[in-house]
């Protein structure tokens, strides 16, 4: 069989539970689900890092962010750095990038060293600056500007496709990354297409959402009206590789970079180390991941790049950090890590593991989300903050940190989170136990800072 195309379907702050794979009764992704149910399905998959820039150097090195150096946004991707571009140009791919890039450090154009290796460029490095709802603006590899007409997803969409159309004679990878369903920055609000919101007014809720409340009220309408379209431009992207002859020799990956909380869990909409910032949803399609049922294993983002690039039939060099899922739908039982680590900044300096069963957190002691920049990647002390049974309490309205019954699942994670960052490249960290308090309620309200109580 000849090499197979490639392509990654990337949304921007997309919950894991906005898909009816999860649960969700709207029925937003019906094209989704049926591509996961045909091909593979990452029910637990999760991001590295909850904000945009690092979440996305992430995705095109195999690289953890602060590895790479890009451990908040407005980082550039070093110049000499190896992207998913170069890896599939050296081995005869044709590569294109399309949309939202946000690892430069301009507005919109990008320059040609810090584009990723890709031969085709349409890109914005922060698309929702120089863009709105019905009015696309991207550029091409010179910097020059380039109006697309129609709502923005399907103008990126409609790009895409003409991509995929002129790519017949070679085999191609293509990054194809949507600003959608992130919110619009000037106007804080959530632009669905004309219409869509009115469906979702007044409907279901997470319930995470529904006991923090947040902005959820004002915005999920429009959210879940974005969400509806994505889902939308995703089948129309499996119907023009179906109507080109090329369905069956690509392989397709669906994936976000961060998920969203809607101002419940700190002042704005992701960069904690709740499920509703770092859960996202996944699944891959074409080839080798056709009846690959439905995976139950914790996987990182950091795992997709070597994951597509053995699907290629190419070897991952060895400084990824991630690990392919293939063997996983060979042997369910495979060996595989037991939790994912999760990075935090910007907000504040922190980190984080998840397990099957248990979250775990710590964070630079004393520090207080968006009181103050946070420059530095890491820190030679943590404190513990958060610790959520996620069995018991999976919406983590309950965080039990320094309560005496969880004292030692807090001691064993503790242990767990420092070699987990130890193995990623960081040095090992002091951390700061909970005091621990003889109380046998389950409660939030204990020696707490004021910022985490409440969840």
């Amino acid at each position: 069989m000849a090499q197979p195309n490639v392509i990654v379907f990337f949304t921007d702050q997309q919950r894991w539970d906005s898909t009816g794979l999860h649960g969700n009764p709207l029925d937003l992704t019906p094209n989704l689900d049926r591509f996961a149910r045909r091909g593979t399905h990452i029910y637990n998959a999760f991001t590295p890092q909850p904000v945009c820039g690092p979440a996305r150097a992430c995705l095109q090195t195999g690289l953890y962010p602060t590895t790479l150096g890009c451990f908040h946004n407005g980082i550039p991707l070093p110049v000499g750095a190896r992207t998913l571009a170069h890896h599939f140009g050296q081995a005869g791919y044709s590569t294109g990038y399309i949309g939202k890039w946000h690892l430069a450090n301009e507005t919109g154009p990008v320059e040609k060293p810090l584009q990723g290796g890709y031969d085709y460029w349409l890109a914005s490095n922060v698309l929702e600056w120089t863009s709105d709802a019905y009015h696309t603006t991207l550029y091409d590899g010179e910097g020059r500007p380039v109006t697309l007409p129609g709502y923005r997803v399907d103008a990126v969409t409609d790009a895409a496709i003409r991509f995929i159309d002129s790519r017949r004679d070679r085999p191609f990878f293509l990054f194809l990354s949507f600003i959608e369903p992130h919110f619009q920055n000037h106007a804080d609000n959530y632009p669905a297409p004309e219409g869509y919101e009115e469906r979702y007014a007044g409907r279901w809720m997470p319930s995470d959402l529904a006991a923090l409340g947040g902005s959820a009220h004002k915005h999920l309408a429009g959210y879940w009206g974005m969400v509806k379209r994505l889902d939308e431009a995703f089948g129309r992207i499996l119907d023009s590789l179906q109507s080109l002859g090329m369905r069956e020799n690509t392989v397709v990956a669906f994936t976000s970079d961060h998920g969203c909380h809607f101002k419940t869990r700190n002042s704005e909409y992701k960069r904690s180390c709740h499920e509703s910032s770092i859960r996202i949803p996944m699944a891959l399609g074409g080839c080798c991941f056709e009846s690959g049922g439905q995976v139950r294993k914790l996987v990182s983002l950091v795992d997709l790049p070597p994951t597509l690039l053995d699907a290629a039939g190419l070897k991952a060099p060895p400084e990824m950090q991630g690990c392919s899922i293939l063997p996983l739908l060979r042997n369910p039982s495979a060996d595989w890590p037991q939790e994912v680590l999760v990075q935090i900044s910007e907000d504040q300096i922190g980190r984080a593991i998840r397990t099957d069963r248990w979250k775990y957190c710590v964070a630079v002691p004393g520090t207080k989300p968006f009181a103050e920049p946070c420059q530095q990647p890491g820190s030679d002390v943590y404190a513990e903050y958060a610790l959520y049974d996620l069995r018991e309490d999976p919406h983590e309205l309950r965080n039990l940190i320094g309560m005496a019954a969880f004292a030692k699942v807090a001691e064993e994670l503790r242990g767990r989170l420092i070699r987990r960052m130890v193995q990623v490249g960081e040095k090992p960290p002091k951390i700061e136990p909970a005091k621990v308090i003889n109380d046998r309620r389950i409660q939030p309200e204990i020696e707490l800072p004021e910022w985490h109580r409440g969840g």
